[in-house]
């Protein structure tokens, strides 16, 4: 399992009866998550100590309950080997659970972040001055976008909604990248990648986060079951021959880790030196030691010269 397990400012503190114990840097938070199907005790004493409970309604949806939360605040995350590239994100619990983050995400962010990192150092000793371009796509308010940039690489970032990607600027202003080779793009991410395909531009890596379902601005419909494989298949047309890597994750349950592989390897690998490999994504639970499942990634990377 691919595992987050470098967050100082983030933890699940325990996970029973459908719902998780979350403490997002000061402030604990009860969400719930349907992986979460078992019944174990909660003897955790945070679990009668919240500062926010989001409560799913039968009818689907839910609200929130406040127990002093302020509006918004802010975490970091410590990216890379010694910590040394921090990331600020802004949060704030807002409609279906979410508060602007997927810290699980935080594994992938490090998986990419070194290999652009070590692309980067191999081009400057070569005297290779191109940009490192890299394309985030369903890039929601820009974490994986932070990371790449913070290893050095040229971004574009593209999201259908405007507000998530107004949220995501506020991040990279906090991160210290305001002025990082950003390119921000509210958009149909489909769409989009057609208009790249004419265009003739290429990248160095591409980084898909798609929901399970969506709407485009205009009202466009995402299913992922029925959408994924042939978007997969528009974007390695927009993938450099000799690119770096190309990351796909899932939250849905019917997509596993073995057939996204199987996607990469005959949409992505074919014609590139290369392997991909993929699994769940997990992050550890303090009360008991053992990972919670928070979906699937599939990775190709260009193999080692």
């Amino acid at each position: 399992m691919f595992v987050a397990k470098n967050w100082k400012d983030y933890e699940v503190i325990d996970c029973s009866r459908g719902e998780k114990l979350e403490r997002w840097g000061k402030y604990i938070l009860c969400r719930p998550d349907p992986q979460v199907i078992w019944q174990s005790e909660k003897k955790n004493p945070l679990w009668k100590k919240l500062n926010g409970h989001y409560h799913r309604s039968k009818a689907g949806g839910g609200d929130w309950e406040f127990f002093s939360l302020p509006k918004q605040w802010q975490i970091s995350y410590p990216l890379g080997e010694n910590g040394e590239d921090r990331l600020n994100f802004h949060l704030k619990p807002f409609a279906f659970k979410h508060t602007g983050i997927f810290p699980e995400q935080a594994v992938n962010w490090e998986w990419f972040y070194r290999l652009i990192k070590k692309e980067k150092e191999r081009r400057e000793k070569s005297g290779d001055k191109s940009p490192i371009k890299v394309l985030n796509l369903f890039a929601y308010t820009g974490g994986a976008t932070l990371a790449a940039a913070k290893a050095g690489a040229e971004l574009t970032h593209v999201d259908a909604s405007k507000g998530m990607v107004s949220w995501a600027k506020e991040n990279a202003e906090s991160s210290g990248l305001a002025g990082a080779p950003i390119r921000y793009l509210v958009d149909d991410c489909m769409k989009f990648v057609e208009r790249e395909i004419r265009r003739g531009n290429l990248y160095d890596g591409i980084i898909m986060d798609p929901p399970s379902y969506g709407r485009g601005p205009k009202g466009e419909i995402w299913k992922i079951e029925d959408s994924i494989y042939p978007f997969l298949k528009l974007s390695e047309k927009i993938l450099k021959k000799d690119a770096l890597f190309f990351l796909l994750n899932s939250y849905t349950t019917g997509l596993q880790a073995g057939v996204m592989q199987y996607m990469l390897e005959e949409l992505i690998g074919k014609g590139r030196n290369g392997k991909v490999s993929s699994d769940e994504i997990g992050l550890p639970v303090a009360e008991n030691g053992l990972v919670l499942p928070c979906g699937c990634a599939a990775r190709w990377e260009k193999a080692e010269s």
